[in-house]
């Protein structure tokens, strides 16, 4: 049986593109947001490192950057061997609107692997984090 390779979240958010953008691609935005510390080498190939206070860490390669609109990256399959080449590409998409901001982020390469469980996990996983930017960009983080 087939899974999804994608998962898709909108996000209609009270905010101009700007503050978005910089929530989304600084250290101090993804290190309150995304994880609990963040280290940011803003430019295409470049490296973004988190880290959490459980000790969990992830790199992401930046593979898109066109500001203030796109922003993707590739990272690691959580649950795949450290030294397998699979990723995910994750990009998020900034739109103005009338209202502030409509995000739409989309994170795909779920097809390449053999079960459904990193989809499962990292859909759980955009609810969470996507709750967190709100909060961080609302200023309750």
């Amino acid at each position: 049986m087939a899974f999804p390779d994608r998962i898709e979240r909108t996000l209609h958010l009270p905010h101009p593109p700007e503050k978005v953008w910089v929530a989304l691609t600084t250290a101090a935005g993804l290190g309150a947001w995304f994880g609990h510390s963040a280290e940011v080498d803003l430019r295409v190939g470049g490296l973004i490192k988190l880290a959490w206070d459980s000790g969990d860490a992830a790199t992401l390669t930046i593979e898109r950057l066109e500001e203030p609109r796109f922003f993707g990256y590739t990272w690691r399959i959580q649950g795949l061997p450290e030294g397998d080449p699979r990723r995910t590409y994750v990009e998020f998409t900034l739109r103005p609107s009338v209202a502030g901001t409509t995000l739409i982020v989309v994170e795909t390469g779920f097809a390449q692997l053999p079960d459904s469980s990193a989809h499962a996990g990292n859909t759980q996983g955009w609810r969470h984090e996507l709750g967190e930017l709100v909060a961080y960009l609302d200023g309750r983080l």
